[in-house]
C-alpha cells in the first residue's frame, strides 16, 4: 500500500504567491525524485460544524489561511529515500530554512500515514 506524508499549516494571505512558488518548485523536485503525488490545497470551506475544523488545528491568525497538503509514495521506505534526496537537492536547500519559508514552520502539523483504504 502507498504511504502518505500529510501537512496542515497556516499561511499569511500576503504570502500566498510566494508559498505557491515554493510549492511548485518543491512539488516538481519531489515528483522528479519519485513521489507519486504532490498536492497543496488552500482552505475554502473551513467553517464546518462537525468534528475539529482545520482552523482550530492550525490556529490561523488574522490575515492567514490554512493549507492541507500531502505527498504520496510507494512505501515508507520509498518516502525515506525520496525525502533524504529532496533535503539535499540544491534547488531546495536554501528554501528549507525556517527564515526562507513564507509561513511559520513551528506551526505546521506533519505526519506520515499508512494507507489502509485505497479505492
Amino acid at each position: 500500500m502507498p504511504y502518505v506524508d500529510g501537512f496542515v499549516l497556516p499561511v499569511p494571505k500576503k504570502n500566498l504567491a510566494a508559498y505557491r512558488r515554493v510549492s511548485r518548485l518543491a512539488g516538481k523536485v519531489w515528483r522528479e525524485l519519485g513521489a507519486l503525488e504532490y498536492r497543496e490545497c488552500v482552505g475554502d470551506d473551513l467553517a464546518v460544524k462537525m468534528g475539529v475544523p482545520f482552523t482550530r488545528l492550525a490556529k490561523p491568525k488574522r490575515g492567514e489561511t490554512v493549507f492541507f497538503s500531502w505527498i504520496v509514495y510507494k512505501s515508507r521506505a520509498h518516502r525515506d529515500k525520496v525525502n533524504a534526496k529532496a533535503m539535499k537537492d540544491p534547488r531546495l536547500v536554501n528554501l528549507m530554512t525556517p527564515t526562507a519559508m513564507p509561513f511559520d514552520c513551528k506551526r505546521m502539523a506533519y505526519g506520515g500515514f499508512k494507507v489502509v483504504v485505497d479505492v
